[in-house]
């Protein structure tokens, strides 16, 4: 049976993929191409898109390990700038012009349309009550092009085990500031890019680690047995919240899907478009 490590490694194969709509040049170009300004903002736009024009609060508690500050700076004033749907619009022509480059012919093969219809129904098969996140991605009609139809699920796919995460998180009642921590003290990824990309500063770094030394949890700047112990059982969590589509899809299912993630990972990673120790802390999917 599909078991949790199963989640695991198709969210490891498939992120780099849906990163093409971060880290890609591309992505930046559509993105000011419909009247965005800056990276943050074309970030902000492009992935909040499909909840609508909502407000910096409803982005905060969705997206979770942001600065409450650093979402303000960008958010509502994106929606001055664009609308929803042209954000949409946007992210598709990024990651379109993005595929073209970097995967060259295959968005014309066979195996990208049968890597779409895998992923397609393991998407049409998230649980949506409580994954708010993965229910806006699954409300959107999917693209027609098989590398589009593929992104599209991929990215309501990881939506939807993000919010599983944030349920572990809050399960635990640990903030978006010290999941952090905790991912920089796990050697996942590293302080400095976390607090830049994040918007945490070191006063809020600080007392998150107070507040986690306080709890046992960290032994200076690392671990301690009880935070290596709450870590993995974080993940273990986020894990098996996030089996339930992969078991719609099956054994066999996942594994062709797997097989045809593999080279797609490897080009988006060969080009540079999924930076090592990025905030995002994938692991290497062994």
């Amino acid at each position: 049976m599909t078991s949790p490590a199963t989640a695991r490694r198709l969210w490891a194969l498939g992120e780099p993929f849906h990163a093409l709509t971060y880290f890609a040049d591309e992505t930046r170009t559509a993105g000011e191409a419909v009247g965005l300004s800056g990276f943050w903002s074309v970030y902000f736009a492009l992935r909040a898109a499909p909840l609508g024009p909502v407000g910096p609060e409803v982005v905060t508690a969705t997206f979770y390990n942001f600065a409450p500050g650093f979402v303000a700076r960008r958010v509502p004033e994106v929606w001055s700038s664009v609308t929803p749907a042209a954000a949409l619009e946007a992210r598709l022509a990024g990651v379109d012009a993005a595929v073209r480059r970097v995967l060259g012919e295959w968005a014309a093969l066979a195996e990208a349309a049968e890597a779409a219809e895998l992923a397609g129904v393991a998407a049409r098969a998230v649980d949506q009550p409580g994954r708010p996140l993965a229910a806006a991605n699954a409300g959107l009609d999917p693209p027609t092009e098989p590398h589009l139809a593929l992104w599209q699920a991929l990215t309501t796919l990881r939506e939807h085990r993000g919010d599983g995460h944030t349920a572990a998180l809050l399960g635990r009642e640990v903030s978006g500031a010290a999941a952090h921590v905790l991912a920089a003290a796990a050697g996942r990824t590293d302080r400095e890019w976390l607090q830049r990309a994040r918007g945490w500063d070191d006063e809020a770094w600080a007392a998150a680690a107070e507040e986690l030394s306080g709890r046992g949890w960290l032994d200076g700047e690392e671990l301690s047995a009880e935070g290596l112990a709450m870590v993995t059982a974080i993940e273990a969590d986020t894990d098996r919240l996030a089996l339930g589509p992969w078991r719609a899809l099956g054994d066999t299912g996942c594994d062709r899907l797997a097989e045809l993630l593999a080279p797609l990972r490897r080009a988006v990673v060969t080009a540079g478009l999924f930076p090592d120790r990025n905030p995002i802390g994938v692991p290497d999917p062994t």
